[in-house]
């Protein structure tokens, strides 16, 4: 069969792209999710499903940073959390994990909520994250956060759409400024959606060449200038590690502060528990980027 992306075939994409095929088995992965941020949500002061828009699916959760003592005047800084999911699975029930040692650390963690493909078009989703984080901008100082210390991260699609916020030339319609984004951590994330128009993957998200181009951080005018840390886990394929060095490496290109965060030991789902680890080399190196001094304590 003819190359279609780079030096892969069809059936070779679908190997590449296929994230889920890097582990014997996601169910338990998927269920330490949702088990360790039902805890979170239990154990931790959270103001649950405030809305950033119309829509249902359009609610956010806000983790207060835990006390001590004397916050900064202008607040705490902002974790904010988009999960993955391949734009179809997952929310943010399920993405709240690390809250325990952020918040512990000082940070104000926000998970957010997005309407998951094939409901709606991709181009939904970017415009759901973006109107999300300017909600965080505007309101996050009534929560104890600085709307000047904004950081996102995200996983996999939530990779993607960081890359999405971090793109320039959207932030004049929805009333932010260039430098809303202070810091970033995409893991394991998508920059150039191109080779999916040609796997399995388009059976759900129902990407044209043009819906692709429009919504590839990597072909997309540069935005933000802030630090920029990525990661991946230790076993993904080619192509994820591919997508991510090349995004680092345009970042470089630019002068701009960034670096990789090898993960030795993690996979492509795995890598997200870590975040609740003050102890693993992601963790420390966002807490860094935060301006965090960590708890020194084990997280739940």
């Amino acid at each position: 069969m003819p190359a279609l992306y780079r030096q892969y075939d069809r059936a070779a994409l679908d190997v590449q792209y296929n994230a889920r095929a890097t582990v014997p088995d996601i169910r338990p992965i998927l269920a330490q999710y949702a088990q360790q941020s039902q805890a979170a949500r239990a154990t931790l002061p959270c103001v649950a499903n405030m809305a950033y828009g119309d829509h249902p699916d359009e609610l956010l959760d806000i983790f207060p940073a835990a006390p001590p003592a004397a916050l900064p005047a202008a607040g705490a800084p902002v974790f904010v959390y988009i999960h993955g999911g391949y734009w179809r699975l997952l929310s943010k029930d399920d993405s709240c994990n690390m809250a325990p040692a952020f918040t512990r650390a000082g940070a104000v963690v926000v998970a957010l909520n997005y309407s998951l493909a094939p409901a709606v078009t991709l181009d939904r989703i970017v415009d759901q994250n973006r109107r999300a984080l300017a909600w965080v901008y505007r309101h996050i100082a009534r929560h104890g956060g600085d709307p000047a210390r904004i950081h996102i991260a995200g996983s996999s699609a939530g990779g993607h759409l960081v890359g999405m916020l971090l793109a320039g030339g959207w932030h004049d319609r929805y009333g932010v400024p260039p430098d809303v984004v202070a810091g970033a951590a995409p893991l394991s994330g998508l920059y150039d959606l191109r080779p999916l128009v040609h796997t399995h993957i388009n059976e759900w998200m129902q990407l044209s060449a043009a819906d692709a181009e429009r919504n590839s951080p990597a072909l997309l005018p540069p935005g933000s200038a802030c630090p920029l840390l990525a990661s991946y886990g230790a076993n993904e394929t080619d192509e994820f590690k591919r997508q991510t060095d090349d995004y680092l490496q345009a970042w470089l290109d630019r002068g701009l502060p960034a670096r990789h965060v090898p993960m030795p030991g993690t996979n492509h789902y795995d890598i997200v528990l870590t975040l609740n680890d003050p102890a693993s080399p992601l963790t420390r190196a966002i807490f860094d980027q935060m301006g965090l001094a960590g708890s020194g304590r084990p997280a739940c």
